[in-house]
């Protein structure tokens, strides 16, 4: 009969959590936060900071409330903790019960009220999907990002060799020489670096330009949006297969429906 009780709580509070009611008040009490993360940074009055004391202590209890729903509606409690954003969850608002806000961390626990507006990411489907998404795309990126640098790198040699005499602020060593292609790459004022050079007596050097930004703001650019879009495209996939996969289907139904018809008669 206990059992049976314990069944019937984990069963309520999992309608709860799956609630989109509770989800969107759970999203409106995270951007709420956020707002008041940033009314914190003006110059207020003594009685409205006591207000946002009392609000964020409110908050900060309701996140554990609400974490504490999640948490007794998972029917396997161990599966919880297995979950990447519900242990981020947990770690966030343990952070955010510690009292350290007159102490020498409370620059410390500001931190961790900034990231509870993470929060959003583990709450809404949507954006972890997009998260979890790009966590699978950065073993791809890496060789691209690699293959970036690579051309960065011959480039800025290039750069350092030919154009220190025009300026050696810009060109001066392969270090600045990287930040000026960078410079380049993202199209901030590059137009004036390329003419200093061409007025410079290095005609030329509008091929290097253009084809370094062909490389880099065109080519790997577009080559990183479509890892991204491709796995993002798997991730939908995957989550449509695992929803699918939850769903019972009918014997799964009329052999539940046979079990609690015998219970009942037994009774």
């Amino acid at each position: 009969m206990a059992a049976l009780s314990m069944r019937e709580l984990q069963i309520f509070f999992d309608r709860i959590r799956s609630n989109k009611v509770f989800e969107l008040f759970v999203v409106a009490v995270i951007l709420f936060s956020a707002v008041m993360i940033g009314v914190n940074s003006y110059a207020l009055d003594d009685r409205l900071m006591q207000i946002l004391l009392i609000l964020d202590v409110a908050i900060t209890v309701f996140f554990l409330f609400e974490l504490s729903i999640r948490f007794l509606g998972e029917p396997e409690k161990r599966a919880f903790f297995r979950q990447g954003w519900n242990v981020f969850d947990t770690l966030i608002v343990t952070v955010s019960l510690i009292p350290i806000d007159e102490s020498e961390l409370a620059l410390l626990g500001r931190l961790i009220r900034i990231f509870r507006v993470l929060r959003m990411v583990s709450i809404v489907p949507e954006l972890r999907v997009l998260v979890n998404s790009l966590l699978r795309a950065l073993p791809q990126l890496g060789y691209v990002c690699l293959l970036m640098f690579i051309i960065f790198y011959i480039y800025a040699a290039i750069g350092t060799s030919i154009f220190a005499s025009v300026n050696p602020v810009l060109w001066g060593d392969i270090a600045v020489s990287l930040l000026t292609l960078f410079r380049v790459m993202t199209f901030e004022d590059w137009t004036d670096v390329m003419y200093e050079t061409i007025n410079a007596g290095f005609g030329w050097s509008w091929i290097y330009y253009l084809s370094f930004i062909f490389l880099t703001a065109f080519a790997f650019l577009n080559m990183i949006i479509g890892i991204v879009v491709k796995v993002l495209e798997d991730e939908h996939q995957r989550e449509r297969d695992a929803h699918k996969g939850a769903q019972p289907n009918l014997s799964d139904i009329q052999l539940q429906l046979a079990e609690l018809k015998a219970l009942v008669e037994k009774r």
